[in-house]
């Protein structure tokens, strides 16, 4: 039998005449783990979206051959497509979260592509999903469990090749590395190729067989200013007694927390722990059940849209899943004129729209792209820029880095150090990578089951990185 089950060669793919991948190459192979890497926008997403036969709306492919299976998948009668991806092929997307129904329970969810629903205890025991999630929508997660019910999902269907796009991205060290291991497992006792896209070179040493790397040229590096952290003042934004709640199941309990002008405060804690709730709360996404939340000590109101308009442009939240925050049917520059119209930020919106594309390294004609169009990469710095539209005064970020490779990483790390020192910007940064928190932080909240447990100066709670 032929061990090779994906074999894709010189693949360009364009939008509207634009590249999102050239000359892409691949040859994944039965029983062993191809990790793909490159720079955001390279084309790793596409070239798996090829893979699956899922390429977006527009997309052209140039040239090339991709083959998975025996078939040639750019020639594949549409059923014979849609049968192929229901009984021999997993694809788990970048943003898994925005795939899953939010009106379908987790045991239904998986279930409803398991041969025999019996089996979906067993498939969330692999994922390293805990006890106690089947009867949870996917809201009442958080974004490492909904990316797990995604692969128990994919792994339902027995695939003989899986395809995954950053699947450890977002999750904290010790259960990336219990995924890898899953990983790892499923390709040696199943015989089956996986094909993953991965920014962390340390990850994929560890877990790769073979290794693509697709090259592009690399992101400019926006400036970057004084890397100093401005000195704290008074609280800018603070909690006392936070509590909060999906449903009769409680969340958060009894958080406090301090921000003040300037201060850069870091947010870790496993998957599932209640950061992303926490930063939902602040910004008024989601309810308390008890507590207080002030900006430059006012109360706020416990929701967004009963907050004056002033609030909600001082507070800004970049989300974790860009996908889903973005509107699929507006083009960047729509997305990012959208705020500046709103809080009348700017007289020229054409030209600061290219400004704010300029800060976090993204050429110009991106405005005229829609999210689809776009990288992870690309569609993450896209909803940094939309949150800097507004010119806030405290900027959360949750998860920002985690589908950005290690170059672009810095380099937006880089641009919110600027704009901290130049406007006294203060940042909650919620992250599973702990140099980058020990790196860019002045201060370090740690969380476990809702509760802030540790809270202190990041040099004493966190050993920076040496040299």
């Amino acid at each position: 039998m032929n061990d090779v089950a994906v074999r894709v060669e010189e693949l360009t793919v364009t939008v509207g005449g634009r590249p999102l991948l050239e000359g892409g190459t691949l040859t994944a192979r039965r029983g062993r783990v191809t990790a793909l890497t490159g720079p955001s926008g390279c084309g790793k997403t596409t070239l798996l979206r090829a893979a699956a036969g899922m390429l977006p709306s527009g997309a052209v492919c140039e040239s090339g051959r991709v083959e998975v299976l025996g078939h040639d998948v750019l020639a594949l009668p549409a059923a014979e497509l849609r049968a192929l991806r229901r009984h021999r092929l997993g694809h788990v997307g970048q943003d898994p979260g925005s795939q899953l129904n939010p009106r379908m329970r987790v045991r239904a969810l998986v279930g409803e592509l398991a041969a025999d629903r019996s089996a979906v205890p067993r498939l969330l025991a692999e994922v390293r999903l805990p006890d106690g999630l089947e009867r949870r929508r996917p809201g009442a997660l958080s974004g490492g469990q909904q990316r797990r019910v995604a692969l128990a999902r994919a792994l339902a269907r027995d695939p003989e090749v899986l395809l995954l796009d950053e699947p450890t991205a977002g999750l904290d060290p010790a259960l990336r590395d219990d995924i890898a291991a899953l990983l790892r497992d499923l390709a040696e006792r199943r015989g089956m190729a996986v094909v993953l896209t991965c920014h962390d070179p340390h990850l994929v040493e560890r877990l790769a067989d073979d290794v693509v790397e697709l090259r592009a040229t690399a992101p400019r590096t926006p400036p970057t200013g004084a890397s100093r952290p401005a000195e704290p003042g008074e609280a800018l934004l603070s909690a006392r007694g936070v509590s909060a709640a999906f449903g009769r199941r409680p969340v958060l309990h009894d958080v406090g927390l301090d921000l003040a002008r300037g201060e850069s405060l870091g947010l870790i804690g496993p998957s599932g722990c209640g950061k992303t709730t926490l930063v939902r709360t602040l910004v008024g996404l989601h309810r308390p059940t008890a507590g207080t939340i002030a900006l430059d000590g006012e109360p706020l109101a416990v929701r967004a849209h009963r907050r004056p308009r002033a609030h909600r442009r001082r507070l800004q939240l970049v989300p974790q899943d860009p996908l889903g925050a973005l509107n699929p049917s507006r083009t960047v520059g729509a997305t990012l004129a959208r705020p500046l119209r709103l809080h009348r930020r700017a007289t020229d919106v054409p030209a600061r729209v290219a400004d704010l594309l300029d800060q976090v390294g993204l050429p110009a004609d991106l405005a005229e792209r829609h999210p689809h169009e776009l990288s992870g990469g690309q569609r993450q710095r896209v909803s940094i820029a939309r949150a800097l539209a507004a010119d806030p005064d405290v900027l959360i970020c949750d998860e920002v880095t985690s589908a950005l490779d290690p170059a672009t990483a810095e380099s937006v790390m880089n641009l919110l150090a600027a704009l901290r020192d130049e406007r006294g910007l203060s940042l909650l940064l919620v992250s599973h990578d702990l140099n980058l928190v020990a790196t860019h932080t002045d201060t370090v909240a740690t969380m476990d089951t809702g509760h802030i447990t540790t809270l202190g100066p990041t040099t004493e709670i966190l050993a920076p990185p040496q040299g």
